[in-house]
């Protein structure tokens, strides 16, 4: 118990530190009256959704780190800006940017080179259309479940200009409790997962008879059981088999979109959740990780019918 506590110590502590600069630096920017000037940048896509202007804040802000905006939805929630759900919303939207960044700094470097432009360009393009429909979907519940809502978060700040000094003085008054809370959660929903990956809890999907099932050549299911634990090692291991003929580019994206739909809820269960309750709560996070996973396994689980469909 006691190497898992320190597992789970040395995975936490860096991702504790990113929330806390996230947390006081955009509320230094908030104090420092930024986030009016930077949500001019999203405020396009913003106009066909009923979100309020304040998520086109955040969202600016999730194109560098989607830790950072989350924390500014919350300190919207909690001065009343929004509610839970426009903050639910706002944070599904918040998680599209980081498919964009996975382009540049996974996609391309690892995915293309592994597995050619062919399978590797597939999978390029998985993400791009589940960034797509997360949007979309996003749009539609915006207009169905939410009035537009005026509030501008920035507009509760006085005219009065502040200097740097008092806005991280101004920052960390308001923001330490918050970040406390999050840090006991996330330690001890990160040390739970680590429990129960210790004890083998996510090994269950390496035994399952998927090449019968699903056709592909009995040898890929180590590249598939290894995406599960490891994309990388996954997408490596595939790699030499399709350079070797040993398996077609189309058993290939099959294997790949099965391995995703493995991975994800695994992922989500073991990194994601732990953040996103340390950060809006049990309710609010475990809905929100669910719903965005959720939309991620569906996208895959479509494009997987279509290639079996194609493949018989």
């Amino acid at each position: 118990m006691f190497s898992v506590l320190i597992s789970a110590l040395d995975f936490a502590i860096p991702i504790l530190i990113v929330i806390f600069i996230g947390l006081f630096g955009t509320a230094v920017l908030i104090e420092l009256g930024l986030m009016q000037k930077l949500s001019r940048f999203a405020s396009p896509v913003f106009r066909f959704t009923n979100l309020p202007d304040t998520c086109a804040s955040s969202f600016v802000v999730s194109m560098g780190s989607t830790v950072a905006a989350n924390t500014m939805v919350v300190n919207f929630r909690d001065n009343g800006c929004i509610n839970n759900r426009e903050a639910a919303l706002c944070a599904v939207m918040n998680s599209t940017p980081a498919y964009l960044r996975e382009i540049f700094t996974y996609q391309i470097p690892i995915v293309l080179p592994a597995l050619g432009p062919v399978v590797g360009g597939f999978y390029v393009a998985v993400f791009i259309l589940t960034a797509i429909v997360k949007v979309s979907t996003v749009i539609v519940l915006s207009k169905l479940l939410l009035k537009k809502n005026p509030c501008k978060f920035e507009e509760t700040i006085t005219d009065k200009k502040v200097s740097l000094k008092e806005a991280v003085k101004k920052s960390l008054t308001k923001n330490k409790k918050l970040f406390t809370k999050i840090a006991v959660i996330y330690l001890a929903m990160t040390t739970l997962v680590f429990y129960l990956r210790d004890r083998g809890a996510f090994e269950v999907f390496s035994v399952l008879p998927l090449a019968d099932i699903f056709g592909i050549p009995p040898e890929s299911i180590v590249p598939l059981t290894s995406f599960v634990a490891s994309p990388i090692l996954g997408i490596s291991l595939l790699g030499p088999m399709l350079g070797n003929n040993g398996i077609s580019p189309l058993q290939a994206m099959i294997v790949l979109m099965l391995g995703s739909m493995f991975m994800l809820p695994i992922f989500s269960i073991r990194t994601l959740l732990p953040r996103y309750i340390s950060i809006f709560g049990a309710r609010t996070g475990i809905g929100i990780v669910t719903f965005s996973t959720g939309i991620s396994v569906l996208v895959r689980f479509v494009i997987l019918l279509v290639l079996l469909s194609i493949a018989n």
